[in-house]
């Protein structure tokens, strides 16, 4: 069970990684063009968010390597479960339907089952 929670910190990681680097680096008409939803908010805001998701794939993965402070594996997990749900809330407000909305629940479930498995059974 610790092999699959690291490989879903990793996978988890990279995905939040790759996602927030883009909120940061993308013009804001090619995010439009991309992800609709990008128009609701200020270019502020969706940088805001990417640097959320970076902070937290880091905090997915170094305090665990690191062995220092690993309390913050799960509670990196449980605020990127809490970003994803309100990211489903934002694209099920906006009628964008299941195919923009299931991404978010996806990610939001498996942050919240690493959260929860290194906050109970198999922590740090």
């Amino acid at each position: 069970m610790n092999l699959l929670l690291w490989i879903l910190a990793f996978l988890l990681a990279a995905i939040f990684v790759a996602t927030g680097v883009v909120k940061l680096v993308t013009a804001r008409d090619q995010q439009i063009d991309r992800t609709p939803y990008v128009e609701d908010f200020p270019q502020a805001v969706i940088r805001g968010i990417g640097v959320l998701e970076i902070l937290g794939a880091i905090g997915l993965l170094l305090p665990a390597l690191l062995d220092v402070a690993t309390v913050l594996v799960p509670l990196a997990g449980a605020g990127l479960a809490i970003t994803m749900v309100f990211a489903a809330l934002v694209h099920t407000r906006r009628g964008d339907g299941i195919a923009a909305t299931m991404p978010s629940i996806g990610l939001a479930l498996v942050s919240v089952f690493v959260a929860w498995s290194r906050f109970g059974p198999y922590p740090l």
